[in-house]
């Protein structure tokens, strides 16, 4: 009899953990799947965000953010997707949505800042910023601190921020050309030469920032085309600048003879050059 208890209670033992087991066999599966569910959910997130037409992922971002208005990866999705279709003012709104989030961080109001700058809102930028504590450095958190500073013609804090943010950052040569952009605004024309310099030695095809360096050099009166590599078209289009600098300056016979040459180096009809020649042609 009392084998007979024993085993009862044995078997009632191994029946229960049975259980036990299938219940947390049961949990672990389904904690897994969720797991997953947030891993494919987040690739699926930076397939959109990154595809070839971001108005889809705008809509797509819409959509989430409409049924899960509080996931700060579909507000971010939104906000980011915005900014690539260039709708620059929904973007500033969508930015400002996820910087009110709980889980926001030092980083999104960094892009905040950014989404206000392109509207050109750049009071609210630098309050943004400002906002950033000096141990979030970042290569964009700089570059938008010299841009800021820009604005103001606070050139020593300009300066101070293009140097930082050249230091963190493996292509410096965007910001280059911005820093040889600010030195243009400000008549040191010579610096801002070397700068535009310096951002072709890092990329050579940035082809803004060829055009920089010829107006650059017509400011000083040069108008001789710099040594840099250069299609036909590009060299064309770097004629046309440079007789548009010289007429500037006062050299209108030098600005013919640039804007002629510009037309015969185009390897296609050169029409804006022809209707600049044409008017200085007419008086």
């Amino acid at each position: 009899m009392r084998q007979m208890v024993l085993l009862s209670a044995g078997l009632i033992g191994v029946l229960t953990l049975a259980s036990c087991s299938k219940e947390i066999d049961k949990e672990a599966v389904e904690r897994a799947l969720q797991d997953v569910n947030v891993i494919d959910e987040s690739n699926l997130n930076n397939v959109i965000l990154n595809s070839s037409d971001p108005n889809e992922a705008v809509s797509y971002f819409q959509r989430s953010v409409a049924s899960n208005p509080d996931r700060i990866d579909f507000n971010r999705g939104l906000a980011a997707s915005l900014v690539r279709a260039k709708r620059y003012t929904e973007a500033a709104a969508a930015w400002q949505r996820v910087t009110s989030l709980p889980a926001a961080t030092d980083a999104d109001r960094v892009e905040l800042a950014d989404a206000l700058i392109r509207t050109n809102s750049w009071d609210q930028a630098k309050e943004t910023l400002n906002t950033v504590p000096p141990t979030h450095e970042t290569f964009k958190r700089y570059r938008l601190e010299a841009m800021v500073a820009d604005s103001q013609k606070d050139w020593k804090a300009a300066d101070s921020f293009y140097e930082t943010a050249i230091g963190l950052t493996t292509t410096p040569a965007g910001v280059f050309n911005n820093w040889g952009y600010s030195k243009l605004s400000r008549g040191d024309y010579a610096e801002a030469e070397r700068l535009f310099g310096e951002a072709l030695r890092q990329d050579p095809n940035l082809f803004t920032a060829k055009n920089n360096l010829v107006l650059a050099r017509g400011a000083q009166r040069n108008y001789s085309l710099p040594v840099i590599a250069m299609t036909q078209t590009e060299r064309a289009q770097l004629l046309h600048t440079m007789a548009l600098s010289a007429v500037k300056q006062g050299d209108v016979s030098t600005g013919e003879g640039l804007l002629r040459e510009a037309i015969d180096t185009h390897p296609q009809h050169f029409d804006v050059a022809a209707r600049a020649l044409e008017a200085l042609e007419n008086g």
